[in-house]
């Protein structure tokens, strides 16, 4: 999508030439300096019981009288806030769909008393937009054809153009790191390998000049990541572990690390999972998929800081080498884990993964994973799980979040629930009991990460949809992306 802005004042938008105009109205009253012709459309609408103020409600009108453009969309956001201005825009994006229209210039009027900023309005016009226009289509030749909008131009004021520009340059990149975390999400376990990951990142050193470097089992075995190695054992498909580095400030500066689970196939291992939904298990590497999606778009904003992301990428299989209920592996930090559950898998990857991020004497650690369907259970699909290690570090998550329209909720890890994770054979078990399922995982993880300051997202609930509109949801590549950028200096 081609993205521009034009000065344009409220009260001249019936003048404006595009192939459609679209103008979200936010509040539940007409803006006092909107445009005249518009205001008559809208209240003729109104009396006419075709349009109201009220969240989702949509008017397309064609060659309106007084209109330059043919196509006039009216959107009710209902509310002034930065969330309702997002779904308004998406809802009149909506009605193009299919038409001819290849421009439409959008105007955001009744919000200039929300708190929100102007920039921030700015960066959510292009995610919405983006989100609306995403396709996938790599394994569906059926998929339907490109939009023709392909041009979507922000009127604003000519005193806000400089936010407004900041904005539209931090939306396009959270946009491009949402669309590679998607694109990885969605293909299937048979193409998203842990190799088709490795490849991804490698694809970013020539063109954001990242840094990367993947090891192999061979490597891997060096190190002495025992847990890692154990999970990837019933697969046939190789296992990668990805470190990509992105440096913008000196050397001497500490950098935040990300950690990503990538499960690219969970069958369950040995405990295998039901077959009703497995398929959906080619998600497991949405953690991975939403740190590479950050590692883009913080790469094309070139923050003054440095990030290391690493992902520990692997299947989950069952075959006659997998890893057995019961079984005593031995992970990098020296600790032994007992297997009660072989589907408990991914915190045995990001526990070694943890371990090796020791080495970077991080300023920061944050991990990210589909952990739980506990969490799941506790949030839904409407906010990511999130542990911190100190309360500075969840107040800047929940603040990245909220900015980000990409919420988290900070759930516990008192000592009191490390208790069901003792084990009779080895320093601790890899599950507790069903009660608190999502805070036992972020406890076992805590383990290994006690030498930095540590954070846990758990979005199982959050990294996919199921059902009709089934496919990767790009999250938290929003929230860890606005994190990352507070962190520079």
């Amino acid at each position: 999508m081609d993205f521009r802005t034009q000065t344009a004042s409220l009260d001249a938008l019936a003048g404006v030439t595009a192939d459609a105009l679209i103008v979200v109205l936010g509040g539940e009253a007409l803006p006092a300096n909107l445009d005249a012709t518009l205001s008559a459309l809208v209240k003729d609408a109104i009396k006419l019981g075709d349009f109201e103020f009220k969240a989702g409600k949509t008017l397309l009108l064609q060659r309106a009288a007084g209109v330059k453009a043919p196509r006039l969309v009216l959107a009710a956001a209902g509310k002034s806030s930065l969330k309702a201005a997002r779904a308004a825009l998406q809802a009149a994006l909506g009605q193009l769909k299919g038409r001819g229209a290849a421009h439409a210039a959008v105007a955001f009027a009744g919000f200039e008393g929300a708190e929100e900023t102007v920039e921030s309005l700015a960066e959510q016009f292009v995610l919405g937009a983006e989100d609306t226009a995403y396709v996938y289509r790599h394994t569906k030749p059926s998929a339907p054809a490109a939009a023709k909008l392909v041009k979507l131009t922000l009127l604003v004021d000519k005193d806000d153009a400089a936010e407004v520009k900041k904005g539209l340059a931090r939306g396009q990149a959270i946009a491009a790191g949402v669309e590679l975390a998607r694109e990885c999400a969605n293909r299937p376990g048979n193409y998203a390998t842990p190799s088709y990951l490795a490849e991804q990142t490698k694809a970013l050193v020539k063109s954001h000049g990242i840094k990367v470097e993947v090891l192999d089992q061979k490597a891997v075995e060096k190190l002495g990541m025992g847990s890692f190695l154990a999970v990837a054992r019933g697969s046939d498909e190789p296992l990668r572990f990805i470190v990509a580095r992105y440096e913008g400030a000196a050397k001497t500066q500490a950098p935040v690390v990300l950690v990503g689970k990538g499960i690219t196939f969970d069958s369950g291992g040995i405990s295998l999972k039901p077959g009703a939904a497995m398929d959906e298990m080619k998600f497991d590497m949405g953690g991975a998929a939403s740190v590479l999606g950050t590692l883009r778009a913080v790469a094309e904003l070139k923050p003054k800081l440095n990030l290391v992301v690493i992902i520990a990428a692997c299947e989950n299989m069952p075959n006659g080498r997998a890893v057995k209920p019961g079984d005593v592996v031995t992970s990098m930090s020296g600790q032994t884990i007992e297997i009660l559950n072989t589907d408990a898998e991914g915190r045995l990857i990001l526990c070694d993964a943890l371990t090796y991020a020791e080495r970077f004497k991080p300023a920061v650690v944050v991990d990210v994973a589909t952990l739980t369907g506990a969490c799941v259970i506790a949030l839904g699909g409407v906010r990511s799980g999130m542990y911190a290690s100190d309360d500075e570090l969840a107040a800047a998550l929940t603040a990245a979040g909220e900015t980000a329209l990409d919420p988290c909720w900070r759930l516990p890890l008192d000592e009191e629930y490390e208790e069901g994770l003792k084990s009779n054979f080895a320093d601790v078990a890899n599950v507790g009991g069903r009660e608190g399922g999502s805070i036992t995982a972020a406890k076992f993880l805590q383990r290994f990460a006690g030498k930095y300051r540590w954070a846990h997202l758990d979005i199982a609930g959050t990294a996919w949809k199921g059902g009709a509109a089934k496919g990767g949801t790009g999250r938290p590549v929003g929230l860890l992306t606005h994190f990352v950028l507070s962190q520079a200096r």
